[in-house]
């Protein structure tokens, strides 16, 4: 079974303090979830159309793992904290 990703970059952040509170929910949502954080953090480089942003790898055992966890209703309850705070481009790829 091929394994599925989170991976979330992005644009820009308005609100420090708001991706703050929603790290705070989100964290351990994404983890209860069976979520591994592979990555996370401000990019050391960024190539062509890249920003030097936050960005978020996620490892779940199962493609369908990885879209239980994006609509679980806690990480939905995370995620209302971000509106308006960020942008970010978010992406849920199967693995190889």
């Amino acid at each position: 079974m091929a394994k599925g990703y989170w991976v979330s970059v992005y644009r820009s952040i308005s609100n420090p303090d708001a991706l703050a509170a929603y790290a705070k929910l989100a964290v351990p949502a994404v983890e209860g979830a069976g979520g591994r954080f592979l990555a996370r953090g401000v990019a050391k480089e960024a190539y062509e159309a890249g920003l030097k942003e936050r960005s978020t790898i996620v490892e779940f055992d199962s493609l369908e793992m990885a879209i239980a966890a994006r609509d679980s209703a806690a990480y939905q309850m995370a995620l209302k904290l971000l509106t308006g705070a960020a942008e970010r481009d978010f992406r849920i790829v199967e693995g190889l």
